[in-house]
């Protein structure tokens, strides 16, 4: 089995699977192709192609696998040498909107050069690449090859060589979607309030109002995640609405001694007290939601 890997970034590698569907047309591919596609868009007939899958599902996948065919993403690339798979890299290019730049040339080269890997420069010849794959006998894993992607990995960073969006997207979102919570919060309090209803009852429904929307922003961007299983979905659910409870706490208290025991203006109460919010939201999604492995 042949199982290729895009890796997850927001660009289309459509190229690659194309060049592979090719080769199955051709007949120069006569295995099964299995396909993590990532947010690559491509319909084929020959290919089982699939978005994201599970860390799991992933591991079984690069186990079983007898050639792995992958882009220049140094994460992808180690996870073969690891387990000392056959490997055929292909770059991304800057030329093709496939990426910002071509800092994956240079990680393949690098990993290439040293006998981990085959490189992929010209696809017409990937038929080629494969057959001299079946003799192909990559260099061994070591522990030191971690020191080389680091330095590369360390190298791309710092330089600024990977799309700003990828790397504050998560900050980002939550900006966007976190600011919009807390102005429905805001505006519900102050219309309620208009229309002379209790300020803990006003409190109360503004929250249930943002909160709904909230669950719903991060049901489409952070819940649905097909990365993620089933049972982790369901923990960021449970978390998050615990989490907002809490908030919920925090919110009534701060309200309660900052209008009743020190008798400060509600409506300006109630503004820093969604800033303290979202900012006690954001330390505790990071530490107990979006925690990376």
């Amino acid at each position: 089995m042949i199982f290729v890997t895009l890796g997850t970034q927001d660009k289309s590698f459509s190229r690659l699977l194309k060049a592979i569907d090719n080769e199955i047309e051709k007949g120069n591919i006569k295995e099964k192709v299995i396909v993590q596609a990532g947010l690559t868009k491509y319909k084929s007939n020959n290919m089982e192609i699939l978005d994201l899958v599970p860390e799991e599902k992933f591991d079984e996948l690069m186990d079983s696998c007898d050639l792995l065919i992958t882009h220049g993403g140094a994460g992808s690339i180690l996870s073969g040498i690891k387990k000392n798979k056959k490997i055929i890299a292909a770059a991304r290019l800057s030329k093709y909107k496939e990426h910002t730049n071509d800092h994956q040339k240079q990680i393949i080269k690098e990993f290439s050069d040293k006998g981990y890997i085959l490189e992929l420069r010209d696809f017409n010849q990937l038929g080629k690449l494969i057959e001299k794959s079946k003799t192909f006998k990559p260099k061994k894993f070591v522990s030191n090859t971690d020191n080389m992607i680091k330095l590369i990995s360390d190298y791309i960073e710092e330089e600024n060589h990977i799309s700003w969006y990828n790397k504050y997207k998560e900050i980002l979102l939550y900006l966007i979607f976190g600011g919009l919570t807390t102005l429905i919060n805001i505006v519900a309090f102050y219309i309620l309030r208009k229309l002379h209803i209790e300020m803990f009852i006003s409190n109360v429904i503004a929250w249930i109002l943002s909160v709904l929307f909230a669950f719903i922003t991060n049901k489409i961007f952070v819940f649905e995640n097909r990365n993620k299983t089933t049972k982790e979905n369901i923990l960021q659910v449970t978390s998050f609405f615990i989490l907002r409870l809490l908030s919920l706490g925090v919110d009534m208290g701060f309200m309660y001694v900052m209008v009743k025991v020190v008798k400060f203006n509600e409506m300006i109460s109630k503004v820093v007290s969604n800033i303290l919010v979202i900012i006690l939201n954001y330390i505790f999604s990071k530490l107990f939601i979006f925690r990376r492995k």
